[in-house]
């Protein structure tokens, strides 16, 4: 059941949509929404991103440079669009009944940002039990290889979880929210190009990462919204349960039934 009314149209995934995720790890959505959705959306994210963020500097760090979390306490339309756009009905089809809010978030690589971010695993960010998480990227900017669209391995995802405990100077990469992996072999890695509009799902387990914007005009801007089983925990955090908005279904943690309700009057 719908917890959110909107007037988003809903996402129904076809048969070879779910089997092709469950192959590769990740299922592109082109055309997500259209120009008359998306200018107004990209619209509020610039004002939120301008009136946080400095222009690009070299010497900042990756998360004063690419990054504002947090985007839909700073965005009404962001905010439909995460508790009840289409992609929470791809959520449902891909992990179940129960869905919550995991991460709402705005990626950033303004023009001049070249700094590439390398291979990772995003459940290696706020690792999650079930290992069912999807992440999910809407392109507010056309993509490519020259303005440093993702990069992914297909099938990836079934090697699992990339052990923290593994890596070194783990303390010193979660300071700077570098959990990179080093890769033997990429060679079967893919770019995945998008168009203004279009979205890409990610398994939480999926290998990717994305080159530096080497355009000399051109961002790219990305919406990065994560979703969750409603039930989902922090496995890093003595396995409590993961906050965030209870979108679909019920969950057993009333914390998360109650999560942000008061805030925005649902």
């Amino acid at each position: 059941m719908k917890q959110f009314d909107s007037s988003i149209a809903a996402k129904s995934l076809s048969t070879e949509d779910i089997q092709s995720y469950g192959i590769n790890g990740y299922l592109v959505l082109p055309n997500l929404i259209n120009e008359d959705k998306l200018i107004p959306i990209l619209n509020e994210c610039m004002a939120a991103w301008q009136r946080e963020k400095d222009e690009y500097n070299p010497k900042a760090t990756w998360l004063k440079n690419s990054l504002l979390p947090d985007i839909h306490h700073r965005s009404s339309l962001v905010r439909r669009y995460y508790f009840d756009g289409p992609l929470v009905d791809v959520a449902e089809q891909l992990i179940g009944p129960n869905i919550k809010g995991a991460t709402s978030q705005l990626t950033f690589k303004m023009r001049g940002n070249i700094k590439p971010f390398g291979w990772h695993q995003d459940n290696g960010y706020g690792q999650l039990e079930p290992t069912n998480a999807i992440s999910t990227l809407t392109a507010l900017d056309d993509t490519d290889e020259e303005n440093g669209c993702l990069w992914l391995i297909p099938g990836s995802h079934k090697g699992g979880q990339v052990g923290v405990s593994d890596r070194l100077s783990v303390q010193a990469k979660l300071a700077e929210r570098d959990l990179s992996i080093e890769i033997d072999n990429d060679e079967t890695a893919i770019p995945v190009p998008l168009n203004a509009g279009d979205a890409v799902v990610l398994h939480c387990h999926l290998l990717h990462r994305s080159e530096g914007n080497m355009s000399v005009n051109r961002d790219r801007r990305i919406l990065f919204l994560r979703y969750a089983d409603a039930d989902a925990v922090e496995v890093y955090n003595d396995n409590q349960p993961r906050l965030g908005p209870l979108l679909r279904g019920v969950s057993r943690f009333g914390e998360v039934a109650k999560y942000e309700r008061e805030l925005f009057n649902e």
